[in-house]
């Protein structure tokens, strides 16, 4: 292979990098994939399977019936596939029944390749006439992002093995995986157990920030009411501000102590001000509805960090799904209620 026709596969397998990408920003294995027809891409696409409800929705799948579409063929017989990941066996064989001229793929697929690794049906003759394959290009790359998105799957399965409190009660793996479905994003969910205040209770909150940045920045925190929980601010997360939602104890995807007596404005406030302090921020504006004065208030008095407080906030309507989601039976509702009772009529502030 010339050092051009190298360029011009580095060139394609990049933008199916892109696909594989926004497959892992959408919570899916992230691989993608790019047809080119005759030095031009006419479809591209990433893997869907959970999204789609679809085991078929793999990457080469949705862009082959792009492209026959584009084409109003499903003979591609003059295309080219580019994907970051090995085929299967069952988009190998959609491969050689759209007859491709070729296929490049990157990284390898040591458990279900079928172009090399596990078995090679390419190479049979009685299947494959017309299609050659290329591998390994951009490989390193194309590796990286799928050992990127397994790490954080690991890093997430060890967060819902962490001790729970017997007073406190924490949603099941199936609830998260629900909600997942009804359109909160996976890869924004962070964890900790880690601030005294907490004393074993684990904490979640929505974070946007790239982790690439450093962690010295402005950052702008989003803080729900008594009746709503961090994926009301979903749409504010979409903006390119660093920003994050927090689920107080009792709220969210955030554990929940049984007792509505655990709750108080002091607590919540510590909560807030431990958390804020583990952001490393070099400036913190917060966000909330007019609701949740009180609390911040008392937050301003423990907080020993310059800190913008707005109030006026509106939190996004939420489907009703997803809104009530944490919320399975009476058990989970300590919180909201306790919260509820406290903003009525807020204690003195602690000096």
């Amino acid at each position: 292979m010339s050092a051009q026709d190298t360029s011009v596969d580095h060139g394609f397998m990049q933008l199916a990098l892109v696909q594989a990408q926004a497959a892992a920003q959408a919570g899916e294995v992230p691989v993608g994939a790019v047809v080119v027809h005759q030095g031009q891409v006419i479809a591209s696409g990433h893997n869907s399977p959970v999204s789609s409800c679809d085991p078929s929705a793999h990457a080469e799948m949705n862009v082959l019936r792009a492209a026959a579409l584009a084409l109003g063929n499903y003979r591609l017989d003059e295309c080219t596939l580019y994907v970051t990941l090995e085929p299967c066996v069952m988009c190998s064989g959609a491969v050689l029944h759209a007859r491709l001229k070729r296929v490049v793929y990157g990284a390898n697929e040591p458990k279900t390749g079928a172009a090399g690794s596990v078995l090679n049906v390419f190479e049979h003759p009685q299947l494959n006439h017309h299609t050659q394959i290329t591998r390994g290009v951009l490989a390193a790359e194309c590796a990286a992002l799928l050992q990127i998105f397994f790490e954080q799957r690991r890093h997430e399965a060890n967060a819902q093995r962490v001790p729970l409190r017997e007073d406190a009660l924490r949603l099941s793996e199936s609830a998260m995986a629900a909600m997942q479905s009804l359109g909160l994003p996976p890869q924004w969910s962070r964890y900790t157990q880690e601030l005294p205040v907490l004393n074993g209770l684990r904490l979640h909150w929505l974070d946007n920030r790239d982790e690439a940045r450093p962690s010295s920045q402005d950052v702008h925190v989003f803080l729900h009411g008594p009746q709503s929980w961090s994926a009301a601010y979903l749409d504010a997360l979409t903006s390119n501000t660093p920003s994050v939602a927090i689920d107080l104890p009792g709220f969210g995807l955030s554990d929940k102590p049984k007792k509505q007596s655990v709750h108080s404005m002091v607590w919540h406030a510590q909560v807030l001000a431990e958390f804020m302090v583990s952001l490393h921020a070099t400036a913190l504006s917060v966000h909330a509805p007019a609701s949740m004065r009180p609390v911040l208030t008392q937050l301003q008095h423990v907080l020993n960090l310059p800190l913008e407080v707005h109030l006026d906030v509106q939190e996004v309507h939420m489907p009703s799904a997803l809104h009530i989601a944490p919320y399975p039976d009476r058990g989970h509702e300590a919180g909201p209620r306790a919260l509820r009772a406290l903003l009525a009529a807020p204690p003195p502030l602690r000096r």
